[in-house]
């Protein structure tokens, strides 16, 4: 007999590697999951977020499909592809048409802007947002805490995340050199692979013709697709003190605390608890 949870889709805006954790943990728990993206997504680790999907057809994360298709497709087909056991459609909907066409029950908005870029509190019966730049009760009814530390993944349905701070967490004495960041506007030339390792000093990259260098020994966890411009400043790629490869691809601890909440916020809110009653 089939779960009445699959009459529930939920739909994911954002991919990357905070919200494919989100996606794990709600296909885990028997939920069908929608991810929404940009034509071209900025998150800069493609090999843990389902979002990459848009750049590759489809990606396998953690035993979970995820597979690129159009809004058209996905609205023609929902039975089959709301019924699919560990299956997630990624879809190009940067203005959140979906939204309006399938009028889901349950919206995350996961794409980390860290203010509110357009959420609304009517997006759905249940509406859930990650990280600074919500209040719940107001853009939201719940918000998910993403900054690392005694709080971190836990729901508040009265009030605001922590404020971002614009550092990334501390590991192994390393915080800010941690984010690499574009040296000039342009596009992304790859010079190492994700997952190997990168001495001090040597190039990781070139954004056009200047190169982007790194700053400590460490892992590459991640670099923004080619295809993206990008400009001075912008976060491009993630460089991780520990030498462990497997961090690369698969999710992160961070990422399945935050997804952890969400699905703690899911099935305790009032009305998706009668949703749930109401089908079986």
């Amino acid at each position: 007999m089939m779960s009445p949870l699959f009459a529930l889709p939920i739909v994911v805006r954002g991919g990357g590697d905070l919200a494919s954790g989100v996606a794990y943990r709600l296909i885990q728990a028997g939920f069908p999951v929608i991810v929404t993206e940009l034509a071209k997504p900025l998150f800069v680790r493609p090999r843990v977020s389902y979002g990459a999907a848009i750049y590759e057809g489809s990606i396998t994360l953690d035993g979970i499909e995820a597979r690129c298709v159009s809004i058209d497709q996905l609205m023609a087909e929902r039975t089959v592809w709301f019924t699919v056991d560990r299956l997630i459609p990624v879809v190009v909907d940067p203005a959140g048409d979906l939204l309006r066409s399938l009028q889901p029950p349950i919206v995350i908005d996961a794409r980390m802007a860290k203010i509110n870029l357009d959420t609304l509190i009517t997006d759905a019966p249940l509406v859930i947002a990650l990280g600074p730049g919500f209040s719940a009760g107001v853009d939201c009814h719940a918000v998910i805490e993403t900054n690392r530390g005694h709080t971190l993944g836990r729901v508040i349905w009265q009030g605001s995340a922590e404020p971002d701070t614009a550092t990334p967490g501390k590991v192994n004495g390393r915080d800010v050199e941690r984010v690499l960041r574009a040296p000039r506007d342009g596009y992304v030339t790859r010079q190492a692979a994700i997952g190997s390792v990168i001495r001090a000093g040597e190039t990781i990259a070139w954004v056009d013709e200047t190169p982007l260098i790194a700053p400590f020994d460490g892992l590459l966890r991640g670099l923004i697709h080619e295809s993206v411009f990008v400009t001075a400043g912008l976060k491009v790629g993630d460089l991780d003190p520990r030498a462990q490869p497997e961090h690369s691809f698969t999710i992160s601890d961070k990422s399945l605390s935050v997804g952890g909440g969400v699905v703690e916020a899911v099935l305790s809110a009032p009305k998706i608890r009668e949703l749930i009653r109401s089908l079986t």
